[in-house]
């Protein structure tokens, strides 16, 4: 039975996408789907999880090396941060969805 599921899993993680570049939609076997809209330097993503009947959102921004997010959790929580990269150096800071300030920088070398 393991090998069963461990056989179908990889099968269930992927999802049918149907679009363009600029604005698609996808649904997984689950019947959780999100929609992607691009516009510009700005991207807004639209998502429902089908077990729980719950929804988010993200909208990011580009700006020069910066790239600002903000959304809503399934939890209903607002969260946001920003991810720059200047040289081999990429920076992840904000607060998540349950109100934790998160901060990660990252190089080839690895992540801290």
């Amino acid at each position: 039975m393991l090998a069963l599921f461990v056989t179908l899993l990889p099968v269930a993680a992927h999802a049918a996408c149907y679009g363009t570049g600029n604005l698609y939609n996808c649904n997984d076997p689950s019947g959780n789907s999100y929609n992607v809209q691009r516009y510009g330097n700005t991207t807004n993503t639209q998502g429902y999880n089908s077990g729980t009947g719950s929804s988010w959102s993200q909208n990011s921004t580009t700006v020069g090396n910066t790239t600002y997010h903000n959304g809503t959790a399934a939890n209903g929580n607002s969260w946001s941060g920003t991810t720059s990269t200047y040289g081999g150096v990429t920076t992840r800071q904000g607060v998540d969805s349950r109100g934790n300030v998160y901060s990660k920088t990252c190089t080839a070398y690895g992540c801290n």
